[in-house]
């Protein structure tokens, strides 16, 4: 059995460094990011918030030759919060939360304590999870899954999961690690699920797989996800999300990249500049009839 995710422990460090920017800055605070951490990184978190080392870390050794994926993480995990809470403050019964990794929204998210939550992941990771988060909340459950082998109509019924409760479905960081059938196979099911459900996930460009289109720092995060064992194998063409949701009975709400980040979270914190993945974007759909 493999061990826990090494790009969810990459994804939480960037939550982490997120979090420890001053509250005016940051996009969202997770205290509970840096209990995934190895001790340097806990180390150099520690360092960073001292005023004159902050400064001057070097988080260059964190991001390689591309801060992109660090700056994306953060706004798309403020986008998911947002997508969730209003989701929540709409009467959603369910919170289903694909792939969740070292996720803990599930924790820190105060009105997400009024849903029954389901973190579906492979179980190696959950392991993990639960050695560093201890007891549970009542309104969570762990479901395992192994995406490429099981589906989520043979697990989450069993766990508790109720098919005729409205539910808003996350799926963050997963499907460019799924192969076109898997994804295909999961997103039907949320397609299933009671009307007014909703689904946030986010997705990498096609273009960045095939080299049909050209995108900065593409080339270092295809070699650093190689290099983990957890390469990239699926991307959408944005112009061909709608239709594609459509023929599994969702409808695009909205499909946000870069520039919509900057614009809605980073240019009224002076935070415009920042770098982002050009190729990483979130979608947001709804069920239909």
């Amino acid at each position: 059995m493999r061990g826990s995710s090494r790009t969810a422990a990459l994804v939480t460090l960037y939550r982490a460094i997120e979090s420890s920017r001053p509250a005016a800055m940051r996009l969202f605070d997770d205290p509970f990011a840096p209990l995934f951490l190895e001790w340097r990184f806990r180390t150099a978190l520690r360092l960073s918030r001292l005023p004159v080392i902050g400064a001057a870390m070097p988080w260059s050794l964190v991001d390689g030759h591309w801060s992109g994926p660090r700056g994306t993480v953060a706004v798309r995990t403020k986008y998911i919060d947002d997508c969730l809470v209003d989701a929540l403050r709409q009467d959603t019964e369910q919170v289903v939360i694909l792939g969740a990794g070292f996720d803990c929204r599930a924790h820190r998210i105060p009105e997400i304590a009024q849903s029954r939550v389901f973190e579906a992941d492979h179980p190696a990771t959950q392991v993990t999870k639960k050695r560093r988060l201890g007891t549970l909340p009542s309104h969570l459950t762990y479901v395992p899954i192994d995406f490429t082998a099981d589906t989520l109509d043979a697990v989450l019924p069993a766990a508790g999961y109720r098919g005729d409760a409205k539910t808003f479905f996350i799926c963050e960081g997963v499907t460019h690690y799924l192969p076109a059938h898997t994804v295909d196979v999961l997103f039907r099911y949320v397609g299933r699920s009671a009307v007014g459900s909703r689904l946030v996930f986010t997705y990498i460009h096609r273009g960045m797989l095939d080299g049909s289109a050209k995108f900065a720092g593409a080339a270092n995060t295809l070699a650093t996800v190689r290099r983990a064992g957890e390469p990239y194998t699926f991307g959408f063409e944005p112009t061909e999300l709608s239709p594609y949701l459509a023929k599994r009975n969702l409808t695009l709400i909205e499909d946000v990249g870069a520039d919509t980040y900057r614009e809605r979270y980073l240019m009224s914190r002076g935070r415009g500049a920042e770098p982002l993945s050009e190729y990483q974007r979130a979608a947001l759909a709804s069920v239909g009839t």
